[in-house]
């Protein structure tokens, strides 16, 4: 099956719209399972790992959900396809390591999607646009409870199901957020915030997860234990702290605009200049003056731009997303290039941001624009 045909295109994914999305760019839920009987991946042997992903597979891909979807052999991917599914945030990059024995499921929609020997025999995880937690796991509870009459899981009665890593028995559940928080970072205010999260027992990772740094401001919360606690009061605590942060957020950005307005749109300003003229820019570099820009726009520095632009072009100029469109093997140095050279072209039509402090709809906190 053709991954590039099958992929919704970025600039039609971007445009998926959820509660609170100017904050949370999307949802996850993630349940990690294991089959009786079998070692886990990191133990198994190729000859093991291959009939548990024969017997996986296929109940995976004769559920309802996952009619017409995709369904690859990790071995049957290209380096490239799989770092695209990587910064597609469909599979974790442990996964994309994966070759012979592992598989991949991803229903059309592209808001389900299962790892088969990841680190478990099964890693589902539901997607959402914004702040839709409740609604990923509503989504993945379904799925798993329809697997669950196919396949054999490996469950204790003392320990609930069975994973590799200590961290996700019993439930198995990993709730999580992506949010956008230039507001704290720029108010200096996101350590103190992290470390709040973090006492109460909630994770705070970068851009792709574990050991990944925040770029563009874009940081994952969620939980770290799923022993002893059921999952509907798992999704409750971290729907809680999510509310907090977004909160916090909103006032740090109504502060900043009211109290230090010219350091906002200086920075905003400068990371228009350089997006929209640069030559040579880093994947890096991009994504945290892109970050700069979806403030801007959301702030009202930009009123004739479609934010979607900005969330679009967060993903096309990633690595992958970049070589995609060219035969030959680019360099870093000419991706660097031909990044400079998208943005330029794709930001024309984009006019300098306009700062009109006292216009109440550039602190954006709207009333009518929360969900």
């Amino acid at each position: 099956m053709n991954l590039d045909k099958f992929l919704i295109p970025a600039s039609e994914s971007v445009r998926r719209k959820g509660p609170n999305d100017r904050i949370v760019m999307s949802s996850r839920v993630r349940l990690a399972r294991n089959i009786k009987d079998a070692a886990f991946p990191g133990w198994a042997k190729k000859p093991e790992r291959v009939r548990v992903l024969e017997i996986i597979r296929p109940a995976v891909e004769g559920l309802s959900e996952m009619k017409d979807g995709f369904s690859e052999t990790m071995d049957n991917l290209t380096a490239l396809e799989k770092q695209i599914l990587v910064e597609r945030h469909l599979i974790s990059r442990e996964h994309a390591a994966k070759s012979a024995g592992s598989g991949l499921v991803i229903n059309p929609e592209e808001t389900l999607a299962v790892m088969i020997n990841e680190e478990d025999h099964l890693r589902m995880q539901a997607l959402r646009p914004g702040l839709q937690i409740r609604q990923a796991w509503q989504a993945l509870d379904r799925l798993d409870s329809e697997l669950e009459q196919k396949l054999d899981y490996a469950f204790s009665n003392d320990l609930g199901y069975l994973t590799a890593c200590p961290t996700n028995l019993g439930t198995g559940i990993r709730v999580s957020a992506m949010l956008h928080l230039p507001g704290l970072v720029l108010a200096e205010q996101i350590n103190p915030i992290i470390q709040s999260v973090n006492k109460l027992g909630l994770a705070v990772r970068g851009l792709y997860g574990e050991g990944t740094e925040a770029l563009g401001n874009v940081f994952q919360v969620s939980n770290q234990m799923t022993l002893g606690e059921t999952e509907t009061s798992i999704v409750e605590r971290l729907e809680k702290v999510l509310a907090q942060i977004i909160e916090h957020e909103e006032n740090a950005r109504a502060s900043l605009l009211e109290k230090k307005p010219k350091m906002v749109f200086n920075h905003i300003g400068r990371a228009y200049g350089i997006l929209a003229n640069a030559h040579c820019i880093s994947s890096k570099e991009t994504m945290n003056l892109l970050s700069l820009l979806r403030l801007g726009v959301e702030i009202g520095l930009f009123p004739k731009t479609d934010g979607a632009l900005v969330d679009e072009l967060f993903i096309l100029t990633q690595p992958a997303h970049l070589q995609k469109t060219h035969s030959e093997k680019l360099s870093a140095e000419e991706r660097d290039l031909l990044r400079a050279d998208m943005l330029r072209e794709r930001l024309k039509p984009v006019s300098r941001p306009v700062a009109k402090p006292g216009n109440s709809t550039a602190s954006g906190l709207d009333k009518s624009d929360k969900s």
